[in-house]
């Protein structure tokens, strides 16, 4: 799962106590944040496979301080309380941490048996990745149904609201569309995990300039 991550954050952006879209859209992606810079730097490791899932290739065999529950939690306290901190709001800061968790969640219906509660056996995972034809839609369907409810709750601002708008979509399709119908190749290279950075903060990027250009309806 890749976009589908950040329907949490346009549901729980689309609330008053939520937060501002953008850090929404971090929070939902924190795990993956960390993970791809831990392994850039060695500290976590994963495999390219032929054939893994039926979706992608991805053989993810170490990854304890990012993907499991205990992990997701630790970063999801940080970074509610980061939250606290500056905005000194409890509620936002509660719903920053469950956004961060919700990640783990997420990935528990769609990854093989590679997820874990403190970083070590039982592994854990649904592995929906191994039915596309259920996956795929069930993905698009939550990313841009919840993202129809944000849009509903929230009123352009701004005469580029609908620029941003298009502009988040556009990124959306597109990085979706390169995870699943992009070439495979079994070699891992930092440029994998560079591209996986650099995807997630246009997003981000995108979800600023939306929530630049609307607010919540009265």
């Amino acid at each position: 799962m890749f976009i589908g991550h950040y329907a949490p954050a346009f549901l729980a952006s689309g609330t008053r106590q939520g937060p501002p879209l953008w850090l929404g859209a971090v929070a939902t992606q924190a795990i993956d944040l960390a993970f791809f810079s831990f392994a850039l730097m060695g500290i976590e490791h994963y495999r390219l496979i032929a054939g893994a899932t039926a979706s992608n290739w991805l053989d993810l065999y170490d990854m304890p301080y990012t993907h499991s529950l205990v992990g997701a939690a630790c970063w999801g306290l940080a970074l509610g309380l980061v939250t606290l901190a500056v905005w000194r709001n409890r509620a936002m800061a509660a719903i920053v941490a469950a956004l961060v968790v919700s990640h783990w969640l997420l990935d528990l219906l769609v990854h093989r048996p590679d997820l874990t509660l403190a970083g070590r056996p039982p592994l854990l995972g649904l592995g929906l990745w191994n039915a596309p034809w259920l996956e795929k839609p069930l993905e698009l369907a939550i990313t841009f149904g919840s993202l129809a409810f944000y849009i509903r709750r929230t009123q352009a601002i701004s005469r580029w609201a609908l620029p941003a708008l298009g502009l988040l979509i556009a990124e959306l399709a597109v990085f979706q569309a390169i995870d699943w119908f992009g070439a495979r190749t079994t070699r891992v290279e930092a440029g994998q995990q560079g591209l996986a950075l650099f995807a997630y903060a246009m997003v981000i990027l995108a979800t600023a300039l939306v929530g630049a250009t609307r607010r919540i309806r009265a």
